[in-house]
């Protein structure tokens, strides 16, 4: 159906305006008038299916634009920028323009979505996913024609020109105008698993909001899997969302918050996926195969936005995918044993495919010198010592403990072993399939090796710490002064070539402190358990060494000055509280008495503490110093709070008071050896703090270059954003540095699409178990949660305490909802969670131990913490009155959050 407009001039021009779903199937003619995305959803809205209105401007309308205004001309032989700019600086023509306010006008003149629809777009040779422009939430004439001038532009996009093929002209584009709808809920479909395409499986992701916040990574979403022969939901998890993407101004769409309890509610009832699911069987049905279906829901209505086909290899003889980077013989492929406890933290939780990809550089070229530093004469195979599992980094333990035999604290095999297995496995009668180490010379050779290794590092241990420290600050400033914009990429592979040599050097320096601190606290637990035995059970964790000496919790001390200092200087506090977080700092800065402040206290913060993030190792997290929203957070928390100095220190002052009681009844040698290895602990905890902050500065070294990197890739068009940088291999991030090929070349879209596939299917695996053998199968292998109100776990800090519990799950925008005294719920903490445990009633999380940075961190802090509950984040809602109980390692649910 043509919509035609009032006078006879637009009218010529309506006539290539079309209202969607007048059109027949999408024949190559169609295709190549409407575009892929409007044929699409022409050929749902005839078939009957809940499409929002749309009309159409076609290609041909597009092509009249041109010839009208004489761009047809002007765009020949320009580059994609200029033609870009010229079509966007082009008004469009009176006639034209009245025949689109008519279309609009019959539509009803709502808030549109405005969306280009190129004639590739969602084939099936190439999606175009993304690569033009989208513009949402649009009302008026003026505005209208700007969103569509803005979609019609993007054909010469550079990432349009990035996904054509080489020497491909960009053809031509329509643009579909459709009502917009403010859905409660939105997501995508799969008539079929999209990576394992097992039959009758019908995934849905769902998040509260828009979709467009899921299909950035931005938001939280939940994850069903229906039958669709039964319509029974028989997969099912339900994920803590803190964002959603919606509107937040006219005209304008963006991130909030997610409020009350639909941030643990799922996002859709039983009832709500059939009807979902029964309408995907209608478009599977429709188009005779599988579907990629975006959808979303508004007042319990379902509506759908686009389908596309899926296509997706048949398994055949379905396998488990190996953990090992390369394949090993088959005895020691099943009898491996891994674990990813007690790994520095640095590799905790779910990482990128650009966070692996880093993880196996770092195993390639550091990990064996890092073993080679604590005394090891012969390290090995590189292939070995390091695996990986659904996106999680796993240490071989097998093999670490053969080749840790050389030392001499580890020639028990045991003794290392069962340092990493966690609790739910039984390793009695447990046979290493790489053996024993060689005895012998190689032995003798070895023993030798270690104990010359073992005494030039006693005698270098305090020196070479100094000198780690200085070296992080002189990096740090220097890196400060650089303009990694204005480098060639030859200057810029030879500056990240520095980086990773500094990278390395920190890294294997760090290395003796960190096992160090973790050998003599376990020759603690085991005196403790040796001479105490149930009087000293857990006293390691109650015995505690000095706050003050250690920098990661001395920095929530450090942020309550930045909070005190701000409270002295109203104009600048009321900048802190009241400016959004996005534009905060430049705000602060702009102002006189902020920018006083910013350099006589957020400066010097930044110096000592600003590369601190999230997961070090997973370069996509932003450090403090490149975004301090979480800074500011926490000194809107500390100031409103009224936490003195002396309040932070005294949680975490000297020792516990029965640990001390309990010391003093030993006899006198024993209570010598053991006060001897806690200031041995000590002190190795010390020098492990001092130079972690320089090991963790490497890496942020080496994420400033990969994201200049991702900038340029960005203006090249290979990226629709710095988002998709978490998609690239940092082994192509060197190759292009290091070679001359051009970025399409180097960055294949299709190879950041798959990498995408991958990690979101990753996202939607329950949790893999921190400690399995051989293989581990996530079809098979799915924990249930528990269905009473108790979890049990690993008391990791001594004590018990009932509070009210905050899940936590985004630190950036959550922190200023903590109040002091709750209990912090969260699935992993790190080194950056530091300041809320400085005012923690306890700490709960679904994974960690008792070396986890997280549970020394709640011993120094006095914070009753119990770790390693598996499904605390599930069970436990944000109001639940809990009881955590650091000493027996429960967590129980006294009194459930009111409605």
């Amino acid at each position: 159906m043509t919509l035609h407009a009032p006078d006879t001039d637009s009218a010529l021009w309506s006539e290539r305006i079309v209202l969607l779903g007048s059109e027949p199937a999408a024949t190559p003619d169609v295709l190549g008038v409407l575009g892929g995305k409007a044929a699409r959803l022409a050929e749902l809205t005839a078939a009957g299916l809940p499409v929002p209105p749309a009309f159409c401007l076609t290609t041909k309308l597009f092509d009249a634009f041109l010839d009208e205004t004489g761009l047809s001309r002007a765009l020949s032989g320009v580059d994609s920028r200029t033609a870009r700019e010229l079509v966007l600086s082009t008004p469009v023509p009176a006639p034209i323009a009245e025949a689109v306010h008519a279309a609009y006008t019959a539509l009803g003149r709502p808030r549109v979505a405005v969306r280009s629809s190129a004639q590739k777009e969602d084939s099936t040779v190439q999606s175009f996913a993304g690569q033009h422009d989208t513009v949402l939430d649009v009302a008026g004439d003026e505005d209208l024609l700007d969103a569509v001038r803005q979609c019609w532009a993007s054909l010469w996009s550079d990432r349009a020109a990035a996904y054509r093929e080489e020497g491909e002209l960009p053809g031509s584009i329509a643009v579909v105008v459709q009502e917009m709808v403010h859905t409660d809920v939105s997501g995508v479909l799969f008539t079929v698993d999209p990576v394992s395409a097992r039959e009758h499986r019908i995934v849905i992701e769902a998040c509260v909001g828009l979709g467009e916040g899921l299909v950035a990574g931005r938001v939280s979403s939940d994850y069903f899997v229906v039958d669709d022969r039964t319509l029974e939901v028989v997969e099912e998890r339900v994920r803590h969302k803190v964002t959603k993407c919606a509107p937040i101004a006219p005209g304008r769409i963006g991130v909030t918050k997610v409020e009350g309890t639909a941030r643990h509610a799922p996002c859709l009832t039983h009832d709500q996926l059939a009807e979902l699911t029964r309408l995907a069987l209608r478009v599977r049905e429709h188009y005779g195969h599988e579907q990629d279906i975006e959808w979303g829901m508004r007042d319990g209505a379902f509506h759908v936005f686009q389908a596309r086909p899926v296509t997706t290899r048949k398994e055949a003889g379905r396998t488990v995918p190996g953990t090992y980077v390369t394949p090993q013989p088959d005895h020691i492929e099943r009898g491996t044993l891994w674990s990813r406890m007690d790994i520095g933290e640095i590799f905790v939780g779910l990482m990128t495919p650009l966070g692996v990809s880093f993880a196996k550089y770092y195993q390639q070229h550091v990990h064996l010198d890092c073993t080679a530093a604590l005394g090891v004469r012969t390290t090995g195979d590189p292939d070995l010592p390091m695996g990986y599992v659904q996106g999680h980094v796993y240490l071989n333990i097998s093999y670490s403990a053969y080749v840790m035999q050389q030392a001499l604290p580890t020639r028990d095999q045991s003794r290392f072993t069962n340092r990493f297995v966690s609790e739910e496995l039984d390793t009695t009668g447990y046979e290493n399939p790489f053996g024993t180490f060689p005895s012998g010379t190689q032995d003798l050779l070895s023993l030798a090796f270690w104990v010359r290794s073992t005494v030039t590092e006693m005698a270098r241990a305090q020196p070479r710490s100094k000198e780690m420290v200085a070296s992080r600050l002189y990096e740090f400033d220097r890196a400060r002064g650089l303009d990694l914009t204005r480098m060639t990429r030859r200057e810029l592979h030879m500056e990240l070539n520095r980086r990773l040599g500094y990278f390395h050097d920190m890294h294997v320096g760090y290395m003796p402190y960190y096992i160090n601190a973790f050998g003599f606290y376990g020759v603690l637990t085991e005196l403790c358990s040796l001479w105490l035995g149930t009087e000293g059970a857990n006293l390691q964790n109650r015995v505690k060494t000095d706050m003050s000496n250690l920098r990661t919790v001395g920095c929530a001390k450090e942020i309550w000055s930045l909070a005190q200092a701000a409270k002295e200087s109203p104009q600048v506090l009321k900048i802190i509280e009241q400016e959004p977080l996005g534009t905060l700092e430049a705000t602060l800065r702009a102002d006189e008495e902020g920018r006083a402040y910013w350099d006589l206290h957020m400066e010097p913060f930044l110096r000592a503490n600003g590369t601190r993030g999230p997961q070090e190792m997973e370069l996509t997290h932003p450090r403090w110093v490149d975004d301090p929203s979480y800074l500011f957070q926490m000194i809107r928390r500390y100031a409103a709070d009224g936490f003195s100095a002396d309040d932070l220190m005294q949680r975490s002052s000297g020792y516990h008071d029965d640990s001390r009681d309990v010391l003093d009844r030993l006899p006198f040698l024993k209570r010598r050896v053991l006060e001897g290895v806690i200031s041995l602990y000590e002190g190795t905890s010390e020098l492990r703090e001092a130079t972690r902050m320089s090991m963790i500065t490497s890496i942020w070294l080496v994420r400033s270059v990969v994201y200049e990197v991702g900038r340029r890739l960005v203006e090249a068009g290979v990226l629709t954003s710095l988002d998709e940088v978490m998609y690239l291999d940092f082994e192509d991030v060197r190759g292009y540095l290091a070679g001359d090929a051009t970025e399409t070349a180097a960055f294949p879209r299709a190879r950041i699409e798959e990498a995408r596939r991958v990690h979101e299917y990753h996202k939607r695996l329950p949790e893999p178990p921190l400690t399995f053998i051989g293989h581990h199968d996530p079809a098979t292998a799915v924990r249930r949660a528990p269905d009473g109100a108790r979890l049990e776990g690993l008391g990791s800090s001594p004590g018990r305490v009932v509070g009210r519990a905050r899940i936590v799950e985004d630190l950036v925008w959550q922190a200023d909802e903590f109040e002091a005294g709750e209990i912090l719920v969260t699935g992993f903490t790190d080194a950056t969670w530091t300041p809320l445990f400085a005012i923690a009633g306890g700490v709960v999380t679904d994974i960690g131990s008792m070396l986890s940075h997280s549970s020394i961190v709640a011993r120094e802090f006095n914070v009753p913490s119990v770790v390693n509950t598996k499904h605390a984040t599930q069970i436990i809602h944000t109001g639940d009155l809990i009881a955590v109980d650091g000493d027996a390692g429960t967590v129980e649910v006294v009194e459930p959050a009111g409605p």
